[in-house]
């Protein structure tokens, strides 16, 4: 699994003229199944992000995790593109659909998270908080 992590003052996710969901001070995730990826990789990922401690503490050092700061994550296939070979992306890394949403899934239940629609053209809004923004691999 890939995750591009992204610390938020505020976040939302939409399709068409629908707000799916919307969060403030927090995380987005962009979440990515690979083909290979399996439950213990969405439950490992899960508490990575959980554990994070990407956020300020008293003193002004990322030295906070997560806590009651809110989650959204948005199922993101294209973190797999591979363009090391001309300028079109291959996705072939990509899990199909029917193995990545449950995975997906699990990690939402996992961390808590607000969710995007799988599978759907989603429209993304955020304010960085720093910026602060990981790539986590599973």
């Amino acid at each position: 699994m890939r995750a591009l992590i992204q610390r938020v003052d505020e976040a939302s996710v939409s399709v068409g003229d629908e707000q799916l969901a919307a969060i403030g001070a927090g995380l987005l995730v962009l979440l990515g199944v690979g083909r290979d990826d399996a439950e213990a990789d969405a439950d490992r990922l899960a508490a990575k992000v959980l554990a994070l401690r990407v956020f300020d503490d008293a003193e002004g050092r990322m030295n906070e995790p997560l806590g009651d700061r809110e989650l959204l994550c948005v199922s993101q296939f294209t973190l797999y593109g591979d363009v090391r070979r001309g300028n079109r992306p291959s996705y072939v890394q990509a899990a199909p659909g029917e193995q990545a949403l449950p995975l997906y899934e699990r990690f939402c239940e996992r961390t808590g998270a607000l969710r995007g629609r799988f599978g759907a053209h989603m429209r993304i809004g955020l304010v960085n908080d720093g910026p602060v923004t990981l790539l986590i691999e599973s």
